[in-house]
């Protein structure tokens, strides 16, 4: 396991990410336009979407690969809350899908300084 392994354990124990049923943890609703599965299995997802990313990111910038199974833009678009008048909530706003575990955990997300934080 790499240096993620005990934060990925932490949020599983935690039981962080959506309709996760933990009181200790953020209680995280799915997004209406989540779809009707996410692209792993919740427990995998919850474990390895660090790593899911980083394979990714090296596929991305090495081989030119884009929109994958495991891409960022996937996740922020599957899972991007929108307000009353329909427009996208950053993913990385307070208590929104993503900062709501980081936070809980202390875990700092760097993603969001180059990526998108809504879809496009």
């Amino acid at each position: 396991m790499g240096k993620s392994a005990p934060i990925a354990v932490l949020l599983v124990a935690l039981g962080c990410g959506s309709g996760a049923a933990n009181a200790l943890g953020p209680q995280l609703e799915i997004p209406a336009s989540a779809g009707e599965q996410c692209v792993e299995p919740t427990p995998v997802i919850r474990r390895e979407h660090m790593r899911f990313l980083l394979h990714q990111r090296e596929r991305t910038v090495h081989e030119g690969v884009r929109g994958a199974r495991h891409s960022l833009v996937g996740c922020v678009s599957c899972h991007v809350n929108r307000d009353a008048s329909g427009t996208a909530i950053p993913i990385d706003a307070r208590g929104q899908f993503c900062e709501a575990c980081h936070a809980f955990v202390g875990v700092r997300m760097d993603c969001f300084g180059c990526h998108a934080t809504t879809p496009d």
